[in-house]
C-alpha cells in the first residue's frame, strides 16, 4: 500500500468520481482501474461516471466492457461533442456522493491522491478542493518548455483578472462537497476550456471555501493543448467571464 492510500482516509464516505472522456480507448482503462482499486482500499462508497463526450473511437464499449470487473462504473454517452466542461457538469449534477471528484481519463495525477484530495472535504475545512501542480512540495515530468511558458502565463493571466489567489485553475482533478457541487454546476454555462475558471469564480462568489492541495503528476505528451490558439482563447474567455459574473 502507498503512503497516499490511507491520508486522509475516511471510510464510509459516498465518493463519486466524474471522468470525462473524448477518443480516450487507448488510456482511460489503467485510470478506472486505479480508481475503483484506491476507493476499495479506503472503504469508500463509491460511483465512477465516465461521461463521454461524443468520443467517435471505441472509448464507450470499452468501459461497457469494464463494468464486468469494475461494479462501481456508469457510462453516461453524450453527443454531440460539446467540450470537457459540459461532460462535467453532467457528470456532476448526476453524481449522488456526499464528495463529487472531477479526474482526467489520462490519470496525470495517481489515484492514491485521491484520499489527500478530498481530506479537507470530509474534515469540512473547505468546500471546494483543487489539485495543484505549482505547490511546494509538487512533483511531475518534465514538460516541454512551451508547456511550461503557457500554463504559467495562463494562470498568471486568470488569477490577475478572475480567480485571485488560486495558483492552478486547470489541474485535472478536484473535489466538491456535494452541495456545492450542485449549487455551481447548476449555474455554470461554459462548455468548453473555461470551464474551471468559471466553476473557482462562481465558488469564490458565492463563499465557498477553496482548498489547494500539492499533487504530483505526469505530463501527457498526446494533450490536445495548441499554444498560439489557446492562448487566445484564454484572453477571449477571461473576458467574457469577467462580463457575465458582472451581469448576473
Amino acid at each position: 500500500m502507498n503512503p497516499g492510500d490511507v491520508a486522509g482516509g475516511a471510510p464510509g464516505v459516498s465518493v463519486s468520481i466524474v471522468v470525462p472522456a473524448f477518443n480516450d480507448e487507448q488510456r482511460i482503462a489503467p485510470t478506472l482501474e486505479s480508481l475503483a482499486r484506491i476507493c476499495a482500499v479506503n472503504g469508500f462508497r463509491h460511483e465512477i461516471l465516465v461521461v463521454d463526450d461524443g468520443s467517435t473511437d471505441g472509448t464507450v464499449a470499452l468501459c461497457r466492457r469494464l463494468q464486468a470487473t469494475l461494479p462501481a462504473l456508469a457510462v453516461i454517452p453524450t453527443r454531440p461533442n460539446r467540450g470537457k466542461g459540459h461532460a462535467v457538469r453532467v457528470g456532476m449534477l448526476a453524481a449522488t456522493g456526499s464528495v463529487r471528484v472531477m479526474v482526467d481519463a489520462d490519470g496525470s495525477t495517481p489515484a492514491d491522491q485521491l484520499p489527500r484530495l478530498i481530506a479537507p472535504i470530509v474534515d469540512g475545512s473547505a468546500t471546494v478542493a483543487i489539485g495543484s501542480r505549482y505547490g511546494a512540495g509538487s512533483s511531475g515530468t518534465d514538460q516541454p518548455w512551451w508547456r511550461r511558458a503557457w500554463s504559467r502565463l495562463a494562470n498568471w493571466y486568470a488569477q490577475r483578472a478572475l480567480i485571485p489567489g488560486i495558483r492552478d485553475a486547470h489541474c485535472g482533478f478536484k473535489a466538491f462537497a456535494g452541495s456545492a457541487a450542485t449549487e455551481l454546476f447548476t449555474r455554470a454555462t461554459v462548455d468548453g476550456w473555461a470551464f474551471d475558471l468559471e466553476i473557482l469564480a462562481l465558488a469564490l462568489r458565492h463563499g465557498h471555501r477553496i482548498a489547494e492541495v500539492t499533487v504530483p503528476w505526469t505530463d501527457d505528451r498526446r494533450s490536445r493543448v495548441r499554444p498560439l490558439h489557446d492562448l487566445r482563447r484564454v484572453l477571449r474567455d477571461v473576458a467574457l467571464l469577467q462580463r457575465s459574473l458582472k451581469a448576473s
